[in-house]
């Protein structure tokens, strides 16, 4: 059985997001360059700062910033989320009625969900997050290609 955690029910891959990928890798350099410059010791006297430097931290560290939709993460209201737990599928790609008009309305922000949930399918999802984690590998991320506005849809 292939390891669900970073992929979300809607078929896109955790690992290919921006808050796993490069922001822990900026957010280290900023909060090492905040270190270098000595602002752990005198900025704690300036208003949130405290507050600042624990987001700072959780930023340094993906499981921390957004553990994944499986583990309850992102937004508690995501329609895709409660459907496919609802059918009893682990992807949507797995269900019969794909691709709804949900992910259909999610793919306008994530032009490659429609054509990795087709990979998906033919490959099976073992395979589909072997690939994927090659496409980390690359320095990919869904920012690279997500068209704004997008929503993510509601029940």
């Amino acid at each position: 059985m292939a390891d669900l955690r970073l992929v979300t029910y809607c078929g896109l891959y955790c690992g290919l997001c921006a808050q796993r990928g490069r922001v822990p890798i900026q957010a280290a350099e900023l909060r090492d360059t905040l270190r270098t410059e000595g602002y752990e010791y005198w900025a704690i006297e300036q208003p949130d700062f405290a507050e600042f430097w624990r987001y700072l931290a959780s930023l340094c560290d993906p499981e921390q910033a957004c553990p994944g939709c499986r583990q309850g993460a992102g937004p508690p209201f995501c329609g895709i989320r409660n459907c496919a737990l609802g059918r009893g599928v682990d992807v949507c790609s797995e269900c019969g009625e794909y691709p709804c008009q949900r992910i259909e309305q999610l793919a306008q922000g994530y032009p490659t969900l429609l054509a990795d949930g087709a990979r998906m399918v033919a490959i099976g999802t073992e395979a589909w997050i072997d690939e994927q984690e090659e496409r980390r590998k690359t320095g990919f991320a869904y920012a690279d290609i997500r068209c704004h506005p997008y929503q993510v849809p509601e029940d």
